[in-house]
């Protein structure tokens, strides 16, 4: 985590439907994360309060839990940031009549 300290990263999410060997939809998404300049100490109070659920998830937060405190700015979807871009998934299934509210 000191690493990404006081910078920026990016993480990318992809989704692909298919059926019978042909795509039906494939959506991409990115999200910005911009990390705090963080101190050792509070690293490690840090660690000691989030414990091994850090190692449960992409870069060793979880931004809907304590991993909240590392962050200064955000920029994009929290599904994507949690893996998926469901909001561009769920917006094709309705377009296409797959999925009803």
């Amino acid at each position: 985590m000191m690493a990404l300290a006081g910078k920026t990263h990016h993480l990318h999410s992809a989704v692909v439907l298919a059926r019978d060997g042909e795509i039906l939809f494939e959506g991409i998404d990115t999200a910005s994360l911009a990390i705090r300049d963080l101190s050792g100490s509070f690293l490690d109070s840090y660690m000691d309060a989030a414990g091994d659920a850090v190692l449960e998830s992409v870069g060793a937060y979880q931004l809907e839990k304590l991993g909240v405190h590392l962050f200064h700015r955000i920029d994009g979807d929290h599904f994507t940031i949690l893996g998926l871009p469901l909001l561009k998934l769920l917006d094709f299934l309705r377009r296409t009549g797959s999925l009803t509210p």
